[in-house]
């Protein structure tokens, strides 16, 4: 029976010694403490007469004898009490009564998490620690020193997480079919350090996004240059985006983390879809070419032309032809019509043609092929604007 049965509540104070803070896992939601958890109460019954008024110490086998308060923790998936060498458990008992009972104990408590903000979240977790079987009416159960009551480590510290503050509360806590308890509550504040992500994972994201600016840069006509620089890209942000999934629970809302690395996968996306859409409109555009040189070379067929046998280059012909009278050289017997503007410029576009392939030269050939760049000049100012835009709204939200 607890101290004073029928009578007023059972005052227990509560104190806590936090050892360490083992494991704090996103996956699971929960957290892994190492604590002592020490009870304060007086029970009449042990007291005893001592001249010296010293205390008295057990060890575990005396627990089991006498009454000590059924503290639990709430939430929690998995705990046990050390045993090593023997049952980390102290009794110890004063002259008037007073009992100190303290345990070693290791718990795994659940820890509701928001990813939303990760990995520039800050969580906030709580152990949850309450009597099982006695309410408020029987047992009050308090911090023995209110925050003075929790001590930590001051070695504690995460890989992951920066430790901010612990603090104590207490609350009542109701049951439909057993009433109201005390409830305590050790609660702590973790900060999330994003150096490690900034490392392995938005330092890459963005590097592969200025890996794909640079098929801008190259020629449009290097097909094998510019498609495989494309799919690397591609892929290594798929890579990156399933890496990071892997190690994170599946939560149905989308994390910071996601924004970022999707956003940077569209805009590598988009820079093969860039080049696709440069390569067909320069299909398009080399189709007219070839049919404009082949109705050059069957409309100069038609023609008569003079001899131009003695001259050197027929780059000479084309300059010296033009400077011609058009009403001496020009007709060559045929009729003035609205068109022969139009045949002369084939003629010349015929005599400056490659007199082996048949090919339109060089120098016309690259006037053509400087238009159909116009979509990679407005690429490589509107892509990497476009990302650093994001870059400052992402980073202005988020930080």
């Amino acid at each position: 029976m607890r101290p004073g049965f029928g009578g007023p509540a059972v005052p227990v104070g509560v104190d806590v010694q936090v050892e360490s803070l083992d494991a704090i896992s996103e996956v699971d939601m929960d957290f892994t403490m190492t604590l002592y958890l020490r009870h304060y109460w007086k029970d009449e019954r042990l007291s005893f007469r001592s001249n010296n008024n010293l205390s008295m110490t057990f060890d575990g086998r005396l627990v089991k004898k006498i009454w000590v308060p059924d503290m639990f923790f709430v939430h929690s998936k998995k705990s046990f009490i050390h045993d090593t060498t023997t049952e980390n458990v102290m009794l110890r008992v004063y002259p008037d009564g007073k009992v100190l009972y303290s345990l070693r104990v290791t718990v795994t408590s659940m820890c509701s998490m928001d990813l939303s903000r990760f990995p520039l979240d800050t969580q906030t977790c709580s152990l949850e620690i309450e009597s099982y079987a006695y309410t408020d009416d029987d047992l009050m159960l308090y911090w023995k020193e209110g925050n003075r009551s929790l001590n930590t480590d001051e070695k504690i510290s995460l890989s992951q997480f920066l430790i901010q503050k612990f603090h104590t509360t207490t609350r009542l806590a109701f049951y439909s079919s057993t009433g109201w308890y005390n409830r305590l509550y050790i609660t702590f504040t973790l900060r999330r350090h994003v150096f490690f992500f900034l490392l392995q994972t938005y330092f890459p994201a963005t590097l592969m996004v200025m890996l794909s600016w640079v098929s801008f840069w190259i020629d449009r006509r290097a097909v094998p240059a510019r498609v495989p620089l494309g799919i690397t890209t591609v892929l290594t942000m798929s890579t990156i985006i399933t890496g990071v999934n892997a190690s994170m629970p599946r939560v149905s809302y989308i994390k910071a983390v996601d924004i970022y690395l999707w956003v940077s996968f569209v805009f590598v996306f988009l820079s093969v879809i860039e080049y696709a859409a440069v390569n067909y409109l320069s299909t398009l555009q080399e189709r007219k070419e070839r049919v404009l040189r082949e109705r050059v070379s069957i409309e100069s067929s038609h023609l008569h032309l003079p001899c131009t046998c003695g001259l050197a280059h027929p780059g000479m012909m084309s300059a010296s032809y033009s400077e011609v009278d058009a009403n001496t050289t020009g007709n060559y017997g045929l009729p003035e019509e609205n068109g022969i503007k139009r045949q002369r410029m084939l003629v010349q576009l015929a005599m400056e043609s490659d007199q082996i392939t048949g090919h339109v030269g060089s120098t016309a050939y690259s006037k053509v092929g400087i238009d159909t760049h116009i979509i990679d000049k407005y690429a490589r100012v509107l892509f990497p604007g476009s990302y650093f835009f994001f870059n400052i709204i992402y980073w202005s939200i988020y930080c």
